[in-house]
């Protein structure tokens, strides 16, 4: 099966990155996973989440070792800074405003970024997931620029038709809306018109 890179960036929602791995890795799908310097800082001021072993241990040691691969955001020699390395697509979640520019440049100045432009020049799923109220024209237009070259640009604005009576439910609305979209099965969230479970 072929994996998918999950990059974590500096704008606020570690909650969704770290319930997005945990949900592939419950799904046995395997995740290349690259924390950026500014992400780690966010699953620290966030989460308590002090280090990539600290994530690795809260999604469970065995199976993260199992599914999870990880890379450092400076290797731009790494698997997927290639395109002939294939993956099933990216998720950046969160996507900070600076790292939405980059690709929408096309500047590719760490992995993260070469890994997206990747994802797009071989016509693969981008999925971004920014986290910025609110946005600027410069914002916009760098929205719009990566839209047409071909990503998805899923803000993290959950709904609430749903009732939601915590923020792990708000976390689960969108952490579902992004396997929809990498079609991976899963049993988060409660689709429109769904009666909740008993």
């Amino acid at each position: 099966m072929l994996p998918i890179v999950v990059a974590i960036t500096g704008a606020s929602g570690a909650p969704y990155a770290v319930r997005l791995v945990e949900q592939l890795v419950l799904a046995e799908r395997p995740v290349q996973l690259i924390v950026s310097s500014h992400g780690l800082r966010l699953l620290r001021t966030e989460m308590e989440l002090r280090s990539v072993e600290a994530l690795r241990e809260r999604i469970g040691t065995a199976a993260w070792d199992r599914w999870v691969t990880v890379f450092d955001d400076a290797d731009r020699g790494a698997a997927p800074a290639s395109g002939s390395a294939r993956s099933a697509g990216m998720v950046i979640c969160p996507c900070s405003m600076g790292t939405v520019s980059a690709i929408a440049q096309g500047s590719s100045r760490s992995l993260v970024e070469r890994a997206a432009d990747v994802a797009l020049k071989e016509r693969r799923r981008l999925i971004l997931v920014p986290r910025e109220t609110p946005l600027s024209l410069i914002h916009l237009e760098n929205l719009l620029r990566v839209t047409r070259a071909g990503a998805v640009v899923m803000p993290a604005a959950p709904g609430f038709y749903h009732r939601p009576t915590s923020i792990e439910e708000l976390v689960d609305f969108m952490v579902a809306r992004v396997l929809d979209h990498l079609d991976v099965e899963h049993r988060i969230g409660r689709r429109w018109a769904e009666e909740p479970e008993a």
